[in-house]
């Protein structure tokens, strides 16, 4: 039976059609909380918070003067052994480009607006703003109305993951993928850099093209390199991108991710702690490495989990919040609260400090961290 409030694009006709899937089943689907009505912006769409069918979480269908469908980034899976991974998913060549430190950012024109959307399909007006300010896109999405650009915005302005590089300073944009809307079917990358060569629009790195059998040693020896330049790691892509991507990052990058998680144990260390020690390891074994170097990883990856947790249990101690200051560029305080709002719809804690300079200072608050280590040292039991 069909709920009064039930999103009229859920069981629209045509959204089925395009998107392959049973009206049904999409309504079951939202029922479940699996799609979610999304209006926000002056959009009237619905949004994928998981994967249904074909469509990636993160899909948007936007109702405008045509159906508009943004398909999701799809997940890029990892691999933990070069040597046996690259030659069982790549039957000849693998590209290999950098992967930056930043966050997934999807950006196209949608009822003749230019916007960019978050991992989970959200739409950020920081990143839509900044996009169009950092790109010349309107001449792009002129010529290539149906093209997703798919990117990392990176910088020490980033909101989300602030990291400096040398190129790009407080705010940049880096393009990895350019993807039809519909199908999600990407440009091969050669193809895919000459286009963006044509409109200026700069690429994340290509690192090298290699034969599948000497790809592991390269890779590893690209991905050592990076490291010790506090660079994250490298996607290895097929070529003709018929071929799910992998990805590789560097131990420097996961001890990194370690600290960040560990200076909010209780907020993101479950998360990140395991998998990051996986990595760890199979890398470690795979290097061969013993000695020295070995105890080198060790101790980094030591170093990473208890010095931040002991940072943030003093800082609370001495009363404190557990919390991090996000730094972003804005014109008026309008655009600084547009922005906490935004975070807010994505459940983060936050709050803003001041706006000075056109530089506005929003304090995100880890909350359970907090209010655990405060019960933890008055005597609480874990």
């Amino acid at each position: 039976m069909r709920e009064k409030n039930t999103p009229p694009l859920v069981t629209d006709e045509e959204v089925s059609h395009l998107l392959d899937i049973p009206s049904p089943r999409l309504e079951d689907a939202y029922r479940k909380g699996i799609i979610k009505k999304y209006q926000k912006h002056d959009l009237d769409a619905i949004q994928f918070r998981k994967g249904l069918g074909k469509m990636e979480a993160g899909t948007m269908v936007i109702k405008g003067e045509s159906m508009e469908v943004i398909r999701g980034f799809p997940k890029i899976r990892r691999t933990l052994m070069l040597h046996p991974a690259l030659e069982k998913h790549f039957p000849r060549e693998v590209a290999v480009e950098e992967k930056m430190n930043g966050y997934n950012v999807r950006i196209a024109q949608v009822n003749g607006r230019i916007v960019a959307f978050t991992r989970g399909g959200y739409i950020c007006p920081y990143t839509s703003r900044k996009a169009t300010q950092i790109l010349d896109l309107d001449e792009f999405f002129q010529n290539y109305p149906e093209m997703v650009i798919c990117g990392e915005m990176v910088g020490t302005l980033n909101p989300y993951v602030s990291h400096y590089y040398p190129e790009v300073g407080k705010l940049g944009f880096r393009i990895f993928d350019l993807r039809e809307k519909l199908t999600n079917k990407p440009l091969p990358v050669l193809d895919k850099r000459e286009l963006l060569a044509d409109y200026h629009l700069e690429p994340v790195r290509l690192l090298g093209i290699f034969p599948v059998k000497e790809a592991p040693e390269n890779i590893m020896e690209i991905t050592n390199e990076l490291g010790k330049n506090d660079r994250e790691g490298v996607v290895m892509k097929d070529p003709q991108m018929e071929l799910e991507p992998l990805k590789y990052t560097s131990s420097q990058a996961q001890a990194a991710e370690l600290e960040y998680a560990l200076s909010f144990p209780f907020d993101l260390a479950q998360a990140f702690l395991f998998s990051r020690i996986i990595r760890e390891g199979f890398q470690a074994h795979e290097a061969g490495e013993t000695g020295e170097k070995l105890r080198e990883r060790a101790l980094r990856m030591g170093e990473s989990a208890l010095y931040p947790m002991l940072q943030t249990i003093s800082k609370v101690e001495q009363g404190e919040l557990a919390a991090e200051d996000l730094l972003i560029e804005v014109d008026n305080l309008e655009e600084a609260e547009e922005f906490i709002r935004h975070l807010r719809d994505l459940k983060v804690m936050a709050t803003l400090v001041e706006v000075k300079d056109g530089k506005a200072v929003i304090r995100r608050i880890h909350q359970s961290t907090n209010d655990r280590i405060n019960n933890y040292l008055d005597g609480g039991l874990y």
